[in-house]
């Protein structure tokens, strides 16, 4: 009986523990899975470690110290980074597909511009008197093997030509062009005189079509500036509630994309405006990029980050752009006859003032300083700010636009 009552008092607790630690087991798991569910939650800003602070007047929705995965991931959910990031990452892929347009088509859509006028120059030539000038005057050149070729490929092909759908057999003419005055510099006085003839119609009819695109280096450099400005910034963004030491890094990665998109926004208007004065457009772009460098070299000093030093910070990107007043008035005297020397202005002067706005909606922490907590998500001064600056680079984008046709029209 003993033995008996024994063994169900051990069967007992032994059931009784399997319970208990079944219980236990349960509570230790949704402990952990609410744990974790509070872990990832947003907080408000007063309970933010002090690198995270930054703008008292957006009180809650922020991320603190998450993993790097949870922090990657955030970038699909709502706080009040999310169009911080979105703004610039949106504007990074529109500049990208922006510089792949360019790239691809810009040229070509200069050079067949420069077409349009030829309809208009062939109604007032004479092409059957061209081509007999032209065999008239080429007996007497000197019987050169490639000579004896143009002279035969010109029978054949300048009173056939269709100027408006082929340009088969220009090379032809733009060769004959250059090389005529040359061949004939001791001909006699008839030939002389035909020669210029020949020359005049078919300077007429060249002049359109010889159109030689300029360098496009200094472009790209400012749309390679505006896509490492505009991915930096959304890169800080996400990341820099990770960990103290990530939120160095990325601030001063955000800062030097700043100076990039700035420095290299002057590149186009220098280069294009002064590229006929090597002496002021080494002067003003030596300057700019001296100046950019300078102004990463001071964000990287880490008192530089303190919430106090945000009207410094902002004077000094600021500053920098200001900075762009002299060369554009340069331009203006320079060119003040020229329409494109006017348009390109009045985008510069857009630009400026998208910018500009920006800034000094970043500096005054404007909406939100007003009501306090009713922008946290969407409309406070850093969004606000994104959004100008792509409309700012976006106006550059298009002012660069006509200083390349200017300038693949007319050269120098």
């Amino acid at each position: 009986m003993g033995s008996e009552h024994q063994s169900r008092e051990q069967t007992h607790v032994s059931s009784e523990m399997v319970e208990n630690h079944g219980v236990c087991s349960s509570k230790e798991g949704k402990g952990r899975r609410l744990w974790k569910k509070v872990k990832y939650q947003l907080v408000e800003y007063h309970c933010l470690p002090g690198y995270l602070r930054d703008n008292e007047y957006i009180i809650g929705h922020y991320r603190s110290e998450w993993p790097l995965k949870q922090t990657l991931l955030s970038v699909f959910t709502i706080h009040n980074e999310t169009l911080n990031v979105w703004t610039h990452l949106i504007g990074f892929f529109i500049f990208l597909a922006l510089t792949i347009y360019t790239a691809m088509k810009i040229p070509r859509v200069v050079d067949l511009h420069s077409l349009q006028h030829i309809p208009e120059v062939l109604k007032n030539t004479d092409l059957h008197k061209l081509h007999s000038e032209l065999l008239t005057c080429l007996p007497s050149l000197p019987h050169m093997p490639k000579l004896q070729k143009l002279r035969e490929e010109l029978k054949t092909t300048l009173p056939s030509m269709d100027l408006l759908h082929s340009l088969s057999g220009w090379h032809v003419m733009e060769l004959l062009y250059n090389c005529l005055p040359e061949r004939f510099s001791h001909a006699n006085h008839t030939e002389v005189c035909v020669l210029h003839s020949v020359k005049e119609d078919l300077g007429n009819i060249l002049a359109p079509l010889m159109v030689r695109p300029i360098t496009r280096w200094p472009f790209f450099a400012f749309l390679g500036g505006a896509m490492f400005c505009l991915l930096a910034s959304s890169i800080c963004h996400l990341l820099s509630c990770h960990s103290e030491r990530v939120s160095y890094i990325m601030l001063r990665l955000d800062y030097a994309g700043i100076a990039a998109l700035i420095s290299t926004s002057f590149y186009p208007p220098v280069y294009y405006s002064f590229m006929c004065n090597p002496f002021f457009c080494n002067l003003y772009m030596g300057f700019i990029t001296l100046l950019g460098i300078a102004t990463i070299l001071v964000s990287l000093l880490p008192v530089f980050q303190n919430p106090e030093f945000r009207t410094i910070r902002a004077s000094l990107f600021f500053g920098m752009g200001l900075s762009g007043a002299a060369p554009i008035l340069h331009k203006l005297i320079l060119f003040w006859h020229q329409p494109e020397a006017l348009h390109t202005t009045g985008y510069e002067l857009l630009m400026g003032f998208f910018y500009g706005v920006g800034a000094l909606l970043y500096a005054t922490r404007i909406p939100e300083r007003w009501m306090p907590g009713k922008f946290d998500i969407a409309g406070h001064s850093h969004q606000l700010f994104h959004v100008l600056v792509v409309a700012g680079a976006y106006t550059h984008y298009r002012a660069g636009l006509v200083y390349l046709k200017w300038r693949d029209t007319e050269g120098c």
